[in-house]
C-alpha cells in the first residue's frame, strides 16, 4: 500500500520504487509542478533511485521544457507514460524526446508498474557493483 498526495493539480501515490501519478483535467503542467516532484523525490527517494509512472487518465498538457530538469533528477531513473487512449500516447512521443532517461509507453498500468520494479532493481544491482 502507497502513500497518497492530494496536490492541487493532481494526485501522486508514493511506493518503494516508483510514483503513480494523476494529473487533473484540463491542468497546464509547467516548472512549479516540477518543483513539487523534486520536493517528493528528496523527501521519499532521498536515498534511493525510483520511476516516475504518468497515468493519463485525464485530458491535460505538459510544457515540455520541464523534462530538461526532470532528466537531471540523479535519483529518477526511468519515465512511464500510461493511457488506454491514442492522443495522450501520442503526446508522449513528443514529449520524451525532451526527457533523457530510460522510458515505457503502453495502456497497462501493472506492465508500466512491472518495468519500474525491474528498471530499480537493475540500477540498485549497478550501484552494488
Amino acid at each position: 500500500m502507497g502513500i497518497t498526495l492530494n496536490l492541487g493539480f493532481g494526485t501522486v501515490k508514493i511506493y518503494g520504487r516508483y510514483i503513480i501519478a494523476e494529473v487533473n483535467e484540463g491542468v497546464v503542467l509547467g516548472h512549479e509542478h516540477h518543483d513539487v516532484l523534486e520536493e517528493i523525490a528528496e523527501t521519499y527517494y532521498h536515498n534511493t533511485t525510483f520511476v516516475y509512472i504518468s497515468h493519463r487518465i485525464h485530458s491535460y498538457a505538459v510544457d515540455p521544457m520541464i523534462y530538461v530538469r526532470t532528466s537531471k533528477l540523479t535519483n529518477l531513473v526511468g519515465f512511464a507514460y500510461v493511457s488506454e487512449h491514442t492522443l495522450p500516447l501520442t503526446n508522449a512521443q513528443l514529449e520524451k524526446a525532451f526527457l533523457k532517461k530510460p522510458n515505457f509507453m503502453g495502456r497497462n498500468l501493472e506492465n508500466a508498474i512491472q518495468w519500474a520494479i525491474e528498471l530499480t532493481e537493475k540500477e540498485q544491482h549497478l550501484v552494488l557493483q
